[in-house]
């Protein structure tokens, strides 16, 4: 299994946050791999919740753009236990959360939500929301989602967790 990430410079923090928006350095403006390691602390998580037996082989990368995340996981149909196309996977996507307010699952294959043939990976900026893509043909399948790597990254999904925690509606503050 692998994944790979596209995400702006505030997810590394006040260093990073700082060398992007204080230096003129050419290298800058190209999208950068990194935790080339392959040792990236999250891939404990990773593993855990999408309950594999080994961790993914992860491969961040980050832009020249302050929020916005975009998460691509390549799946193979041939791996799988039984025949499984990427329209099956995006119908068992948007029924399992068609209840999820902040989860929004794109119809198949839907060249709508691009903009000239390109993903936007901004759009769920400013947003509690988690948009899910399913794009494929019958040997491929690709996954991908967008958020806000500040907002449901980060304090948006903080804010939901307590309220469920504390017995508050789930939406509560994130409107």
């Amino acid at each position: 299994m692998s994944c790979y990430a596209l995400t702006g410079y505030s997810g590394g923090g006040k260093k990073l946050i700082s060398e992007y928006q204080n230096s003129n350095k050419e290298q800058l403006f190209a999208p950068r791999h990194y935790a080339l390691n392959l040792n990236h602390k999250h891939l404990p998580e990773m593993q855990l919740y999408s309950g594999l037996s080994a961790a993914p082989l992860f491969t961040p990368i980050v832009g020249n753009y302050y929020q916005g995340d975009a998460v691509s996981i390549p799946l193979f149909p041939r791996i799988f236990n039984k025949n499984v196309t990427a329209r099956n996977i995006q119908e068992m996507l948007a029924s399992y959360y068609k209840d999820d307010r902040f989860v929004r699952v794109a119809p198949f294959d839907s060249e709508a939500y691009l903009e000239v043939g390109f993903f936007n990976l901004m759009q769920c900026n400013h947003t509690n929301y988690l948009d899910i893509f399913v794009y494929g043909q019958k040997d491929q399948i690709l996954l991908v989602s967008r958020f806000d790597n500040l907002g449901k990254g980060a304090s948006g999904a903080a804010i939901q967790n307590m309220n469920i925690m504390l017995g508050f509606d789930e939406n509560s503050g994130l409107d």
